[in-house]
Order: C-alpha cells, then sequence, then structure tokens
C-alpha cells in the first residue's frame, strides 16, 4: 500500500491541487488588484463627481451668483460640464439655465441646496445636486451665493459592475453625450411613438407637434426623410436648429417596416449663418426704400430688431437732416446727435431714453462718440469702464439700462462716400446672449447699407429744398389786394418721390377793378419744370398788363411755350434739359368783371373750373376745348359766364383732382360735393377741398387750389354816360363828372378828373369813332374810362415847342397814379385812375 506505485499515485493528483490552488491564489491576487485599480479609477471619478467636480476634469464645478439672482462668476468646470462658455452666461440671470428645481430658495442667513435640472448648451438637460452657501461682506450681510454642483446619484455600486453593465453604462454615456440624438419609434395601438428601451438621450423630436405625422410617412411610404425645425434657445435672441434624419428600419428576413430610426443634431450655426443672409438680402429690399431719412433710419431699426437685437437706435447729426453735408468738429468735445428712429421688442419703445427727433450730446468715451471718432464699429457693455461710466453719469439711461437689464451693446458708424452721417445703436437685454464678432460684422453691413440710403435722401432733401426755394420765390408770395373777388389758395408740393413740378397760380388786377385769375402747370418734374413754369408766369403778367383777352392772351403764350429752346453751348453736357419739342404746359386764364359781373374764361389743355352758386348748387364750366400749350398752330377759344354775387370760383392743377384715382371725371365730382360743404370761410374750404380729395399725404403729385368769390359793383358805385361826337360836349361831361363826385363825397377830386375827362373825350372825339362813352367807377381808387368805336391806340410822345398835340396824355399821366388803353371787341377803351382823397378812404 506503501509501495513506490500507490505513493505516486497519490503524489501525483496532490502535485496537481496544490499547483491549482497555487494558480488559484495567483489569479485571484491579479484580480483583485486589477479590481482594486478599476475600483480605484471608478472611485476616483466618482469622489470627483461627487465632490463636485467634473466628469472628466478635475475642474471643480462651481458658480457664484449675486444678490439679485444674476450670474457673476463661472468655473472652468461649469463650462465643461454644461457648454455654455462665461462669456455667455456671467450677467444673465441663473434661473434661466435652470429647467427644474426641487429644493429651498437662496436665503441670506444660511446655506442649502437641492436637486435641479439644468440646461446643457446643446439643448438636453443635465440632472445635478445644487449646494450653496452665501458669501458675506464686512458688515455680516450676504452680498452673494457660492453654488456647487454635484451628481446626485453615487456611482459607487458602478465598482462592481460586470463588464456588460460597464458596456450599458458607458452605451448610456455616449447617447447621453452624443451631438446625435438618437431614436426608434415602433408602432403600438396608439399608432407610432418612441421606444424608451430602444432610444437614448432626451426624447428630443418626439414631442414636437406633427413628428409622429412625419414618422407614419416614413413607415408607409418605406423612404428616408429629413426635417428640419426650430425651437427656443438657451438664450431668446437665438434659436436653435435641428435636422432630424428618418429612415425605415426593416426586418432583414421578412423586408416589412417594423421601426423608424431618427437621429436628430443641431444645426443653429448653419442656420443662424443663413439667417443673417436672410437678413442682409432683406436689407437690400426693405432699408432706403423712400428718399426720405427719418424712413430709412426706421427701416434698419425695424429690420434689426428683434433678429439682431433687443433694441435699436439710430442717431444722426442735425445737419444730415437738414440736407447738408456735416462739418468736422473737435474730437475731445461732446457729440451732439439726433435721435431719428427707434425700435425696440417692446411696444412703445419704453427703454429709449431719448424721444425721437430729440437732440442728445455724447460724450467722447461713450460707445457711440467712440465709434463716430474712431470710424470703426465696436462692441462693449458691462465689463467696460468707458460703458458704465457713461450709463452712471446719466440719470435716466442709467434708470433704463437697470430696469432692462442691458448688459451687452454695439455701437455702428453710418458712413457712405467718405462722410459720417450718424450711428447706429444695439442693445441686447438679460435673457440674451452677449454680442459677438459675427453679430458685429452683421452690424457693420446692415449699417451700410442703411449709411448709403440716408445718404441718397440728404442729398435728395438738399437738391429738393433748393428747387422748392426757387419753386416758391417763382410763385406769388402774397397776392395783391383788389375788390373784385375775395381769394384763397393752397400750393402743396409732390411727395418725395416725384420730384419738384410746374404747377402755379396768380391773380393779376385789371383796369377798371376787373382781375385776371391764372393757373396752370408745366409737363413734367424737376428744375426744368419750375424754371419753365416761371418764365410762364412772367409772360401772363406781362400780357395781363396789356389788357389782352383770354383767349388772344392764350394764343401769344402758346407762340413763347413754342419758341423755348435751349443753346446748347451754354447748358452743360451733364444737365438733362427737354427740348423745345418736350416743353408743354396747361393753362387756364379768366378775367372777371365785377361790374357787369362777367367771367370771361380761355382753357389750353386745363381742366374747368367749379363755380358754387349763391343758391347752393355746383357745376362745372362747359369751356370749349383748347391744346396745350406748345402744340401750335390751333385757335383758343373764350368763353362768357354770368356769375351772381358771391359765387364761389374753385380753379385747380389736375394734381388734385386725379390725385387718388387717376379718374378727372370722378376727382370733379368729388371737388363739387366739397365745395357744397358748408364753410365758415374761404380757408376754410380750401381745407375741406384737400381733405375730401387728398385724405392721404404727400400727393403724387403737385396741387395748386384757387378759390374766389365774386363780389359786385353796384349803381351807386358806377356811373355812365353816353356822349356825341362833338367837341362842345366836352364842356358837359367835366360838368356831369363835377356833380358825381359831389353825390360821393369826393369834391377834392374834382379839379383833377375835370381835366382827365377833359382830355380822356377830347382825344376820343378828335381820333376815335362813335359811340363814344363816359364811366366813372368809385371803389379803392377813383377810375375815369372812356371808351370809343375805333381800335387805335394812344401813345405818349415828348411834345416839342412849336407842336399842338401830345401834351394832354403826359398831363394825364403826371396826374394820376396810373393810365392805359384796353382793346375791347367794339373798340377800345381808355382809362386812367387816381386815389381817393383822405377824407373819404
Amino acid at each position: 500500500m506503501s509501495g513506490d506505485g500507490s505513493g505516486t499515485d497519490r503524489a501525483g493528483p496532490a502535485s496537481v491541487q496544490s499547483s491549482a490552488r497555487t494558480s488559484a491564489r495567483a489569479s485571484a491576487q491579479t484580480s483583485a488588484q486589477t479590481s482594486a485599480r478599476t475600483s480605484a479609477r471608478t472611485s476616483a471619478r466618482t469622489s470627483a463627481r461627487t465632490s463636485g467636480r467634473s466628469a472628466d476634469t478635475d475642474e471643480p464645478v462651481t458658480a457664484t451668483v449675486d444678490a439679485e439672482g444674476l450670474v457673476t462668476g463661472w468655473s472652468e468646470g461649469a463650462r465643461r460640464l454644461l457648454g455654455h462658455r462665461a462669456a455667455e452666461v456671467v450677467g444673465r440671470a441663473a434661473a434661466e439655465l435652470v429647467a427644474g428645481y426641487d429644493g429651498p430658495g437662496l436665503r441670506a442667513e444660511r446655506g442649502g441646496g437641492g436637486t435641479a435640472v439644468l440646461r446643457h448648451r446643446d439643448g438636453h438637460p443635465v440632472r445635478l445636486a445644487l449646494s450653496w452657501s452665501p458669501s458675506l461682506g464686512a458688515d455680516g450681510k450676504a452680498r452673494g451665493y457660492v453654488v456647487t454642483a454635484t451628481a446626485p446619484d453615487s456611482l459607487s455600486a458602478a465598482t462592481g459592475s460586470t463588464g456588460a453593465v460597464r458596456r450599458r453604462r458607458t452605451l448610456a454615456w455616449s447617447q447621453t453625450q452624443s451631438p446625435l440624438r438618437m431614436a426608434m419609434f415602433t408602432e403600438g395601438p396608439e399608432g407610432w411613438r418612441r421606444d424608451p428601451g430602444l432610444s437614448g438621450g432626451p426624447p428630443g423630436d418626439a414631442a414636437e407637434a406633427g413628428f409622429a405625422e412625419l414618422v407614419r410617412r416614413v413607415a408607409e411610404e418605406a423612404r428616408p426623410m429629413r426635417h428640419e425645425h426650430t425651437a427656443p434657445g438657451p438664450f431668446s435672441s437665438r434659436q436653435q436648429a435641428w435636422i432630424t434624419e428618418m429612415w425605415p428600419v426593416r426586418d432583414p428576413v421578412t423586408g416589412q417596416v417594423c421601426g423608424v430610426g431618427t437621429a436628430t443634431f443641431d444645426n443653429s450655426e448653419e442656420h443662424w449663418a443663413r439667417q443673417r443672409l436672410a437678413l442682409l438680402n432683406e436689407a437690400g429690399s426693405r432699408v432706403g426704400s423712400t428718399l426720405d431719412v427719418m424712413r430709412t433710419a426706421q427701416e434698419l431699426a425695424d429690420l434689426a430688431v428683434p433678429r439682431l437685437a433687443d433694441f435699436v437706435s439710430v442717431d444722426l447729426l442735425d445737419s444730415v437732416l437738414r440736407g447738408r453735408e456735416p462739418t468736422p468738429g473737435p474730437l475731445d468735445t461732446a457729440v451732439a446727435l439726433r435721435r431719428a428712429a427707434h425700435q425696440s421688442t417692446y411696444e412703445s419703445v419704453p427703454e429709449a431714453a431719448v424721444p425721437l427727433g430729440g437732440l442728445d450730446a455724447y460724450p467722447p468715451f461713450s460707445p457711440p462718440a467712440r465709434a463716430l471718432i474712431t470710424g470703426e464699429p465696436l462692441i462693449s457693455g458691462v465689463d467696460d469702464p468707458d460703458y458704465q461710466r457713461w450709463v452712471t453719469e446719466d440719470g435716466t439711461r442709467r434708470d433704463h439700462v437697470r430696469r432692462f437689464g442691458f448688459h451687452s451693446v454695439m455701437a455702428t458708424p453710418l458712413r457712405a462716400r467718405g462722410i459720417t452721417l450718424g450711428v447706429a445703436f444695439f442693445a441686447r437685454r438679460s435673457g440674451s446672449k452677449p454680442f459677438e464678432r459675427d453679430d458685429l460684422v452683421l452690424a457693420e453691413e446692415l449699417a451700410g447699407r442703411a449709411a448709403v440710403g440716408v445718404d441718397n435722401a440728404r442729398r435728395y432733401t438738399r437738391e429738393r429744398t433748393n428747387a422748392l426755394t426757387l419753386q416758391r420765390s417763382l410763385l406769388p408770395r402774397e397776392l395783391p389786394k383788389q375788390a373784385a373777388v375775395e381769394v384763397a389758395y393752397r400750393y402743396l408740393p409732390a411727395g418725395s418721390g416725384a420730384g419738384v413740378g410746374g404747377d402755379w397760380f396768380d391773380v393779376v388786377p385789371l383796369s377798371g377793378t376787373r382781375v385776371a385769375l391764372v393757373v396752370g402747370d408745366v409737363v413734367g418734374h424737376g428744375l426744368h419744370a419750375s424754371a419753365t413754369m416761371g418764365r410762364l408766369r412772367t409772360a401772363v403778367r406781362t400780357l395781363a398788363d396789356v389788357d389782352l383777352p383770354p383767349d388772344e392772351l392764350l394764343t401769344h403764350l402758346d407762340d413763347l411755350v413754342t419758341h423755348l429752346t435751349y443753346d446748347d453751348e451754354s447748358v452743360p453736357e451733364d444737365l438733362e434739359m427737354p427740348s423745345a419739342a418736350e416743353i408743354g404746359a396747361t393753362c387756364l386764364y379768366a378775367v372777371y368783371d365785377p361790374v357787369s359781373r362777367i367771367c370771361t374764361l380761355a382753357g389750353a389743355g386745363h381742366p374747368p373750373p367749379a363755380v358754387l352758386y349763391p343758391d347752393g348748387t355746383v357745376e362745372v364750366v362747359k369751356l370749349s376745348p383748347g391744346p396745350l400749350l406748345g402744340v401750335g398752330g390751333l385757335p383758343f377759344e373764350s368763353t362768357e359766364v354770368e356769375l351772381p354775387e358771391g359765387s364761389l370760383l374753385a380753379f385747380y392743377t389736375d394734381g388734385l383732382v386725379g390725385a387718388r384715382d387717376h379718374d378727372i371725371g370722378l376727382g370733379q365730382r368729388r371737388l363739387c360735393e366739397a365745395l357744397a360743404s358748408p364753410v365758415p370761410s374761404l380757408e376754410a374750404a380750401c381745407d375741406t377741398v384737400l381733405e375730401a380729395l387728398l385724405p392721404d399725404s404727400p400727393a403724387a403729385d403737385d396741387v395748386a387750389l384757387l378759390l374766389a368769390r365774386t363780389r359786385a359793383l353796384h349803381t351807386d358805385q358806377v356811373a355812365a354816360w353816353s356822349l356825341p361826337s362833338d367837341p362842345a360836349i366836352v364842356a358837359d361831361a367835366r360838368a356831369q363828372a363835377s356833380r358825381q363826385l359831389a353825390l360821393w363825397g369826393l369834391q377834392e377830386a374834382a379839379f383833377v378828373t375835370e381835366l382827365v375827362v377833359s382830355e380822356l373825350v377830347t382825344n376820343a372825339i378828335r381820333y376815335g369813332a362813335v359811340p363814344i362813352g363816359l364811366r366813372l367807377i368809385r371803389d379803392r381808387t377813383l377810375i375815369c374810362e372812356v371808351s370809343d368805336a375805333s381800335s387805335t391806340a394812344p401813345h405818349l410822345r415828348r411834345a416839342r415847342a412849336y407842336d399842338e398835340g401830345g401834351r394832354g396824355l403826359h398831363m394825364v399821366a403826371r396826374l394820376t397814379q396810373g393810365w392805359g388803353t384796353r382793346q375791347t371787341s367794339t373798340g377800345k377803351t381808355i382809362w386812367a385812375e387816381q386815389p381817393l382823397p383822405a377824407t373819404a378812404r
């Protein structure tokens, strides 16, 4: 039993067992060491998280918050854990980073803590345990709080996890931290729903309205689909953009669609880049749409809010608003700017420290002044001492900044063609991301485009002001005094888009207390139209002094327009002037006689006047149509209308009756309705007509309106006699004139009047033809008229020593304040006018 064989048999297995035990102990020791190292690493990571450190770094996850709840400090560990940079968070309300919180609020007397769900920069939630403690000042009061974040669940239990558990945990971490949101959708009783067991990360698109319908379409059509959408981001000034790729998942055996896979990734940067390009493209069509400085500035402010800033203001140099070029000023003094426009995400722009149109002085260290002085855009904010100094020195601005929480601003100069015009100011409030370099580049582009529009408007304002000054200098500043009609007028230049036109009007006193009423319109707009209008008005006044009938006056005026040419050698090559064939004008000329109450009218392509009779009826005068001035070769015809005393004549240009509907007939009917409205005065009647026919301003074309209410001279103001062609009647004519003056109480004028009557009646008998008439008119002046059937008009000449004639008219001219002759349909009339005696005025 104890032989070699038996011992060998027992020794063999025993040796093997001993070797196995030794190997087992070594393996266990190695495994224990490995497990210890693994546990140590896991424990170290766990300890790092539970002690307030980020998962992949030794940086602490801490932040500081002031007493008002604004973030004042942000650690690198916090950046690594939540993705937000310090510049993006500091100055914001801490509550904006919290999606949910379970615990007590901040209290000054002690610390505390609770469980919170914070928002990662890419949008997904991060669950952490927060603990905080107050930071006390020298007075023992809390000045702020130190907040530390830790993982709410200890990972120590994971140290003994198997490889499968560790892989599942690592997979879960990978899905949670992945920039892609992976999900699987399967069909159930309630339709296609997200399968939480097969999906990682936050639900994401699953909560979006209509997303389930897209999943259903992918499953039914069995084809991939891409879905783009936006959602509110961590900052109010910028949205997050997401792109979701969706594809059908097939059973490899049957080929049937058994699910829909989705992968969502953040496309915010690309989305914002496209938005910037879209904003610049929109600026090309929206900014500078009119030649109005204030409107262009407002278009810039409206475009930038809220897509670039929460508040925008545009301030311009005062000279720019007047159309002048700015003059350089000293660089070390305050810059005076006038508020041209502002806009805000709040209604009525409560943040504005300067009202629209208000003038404010910006100190040289303020962001707007620095941008103007350097000519370069800049970003400033709460970390800029100059910004803080600018805000605190102005009480109103300081209150507004504190109230609305402005923390980041940009100032961009408005420069065009080498001229600095003003500055655009952009600001963001609490809850909006601080401005970055890309924002500054975008603001500079927008300001550059707006500056071109402002400069174009400034240049147009200057040219338009010069043209309007010229035009107004050619129009009557005040109408002359006369007794035939009571007049009121309005002149409205065209809006900024049309340019200065050639509309005009005039009132010309004529002999015999008559009056000429004129209105005209030169075709086209611009300086040439104003210049042509001035020449025509001068010509009409000259021809009116000759006392031509309306049809003859228009004939002479037509000849003048036909011969209006420009000397090519005297006109600069870059100044476009119309040719004679391109010059055209309309004119309406009317002469009203208060003695006969007859109004004689003739028109050249001009709309006829409307008449409001004393009984309340209104009608448009029926005129014989005449051609435009400048056509040449066609006759003009006069029309006579007898008007009762108190009739109201309305003369106008086509800009009044054709402005709204481009239908002159409809405009004339509206004019008649407006004239029929009861008004207390002619001035009120002008306003009523303009409000009825031009409810919107400015007008599309120049508008001239002339209202004239007729008066009449009665028999107690006019005396007339018919005289035979007999020299002996001269003495009787003088006697009748003296008796009439005595009845009027004008005995002081008898001597001069007898001399005038004697001379004019003698000339009519000697050189004229029967019938001969004498008429005296007492109005603002005393007028003596002698008419006869001869068309030969007398004229002044210097009488020599032995000449028998030539002294009578010279004596009449010296004794009276004016004399003249006018042609009539039956001959001529010679008249002389003298002032009333002082006792009779």
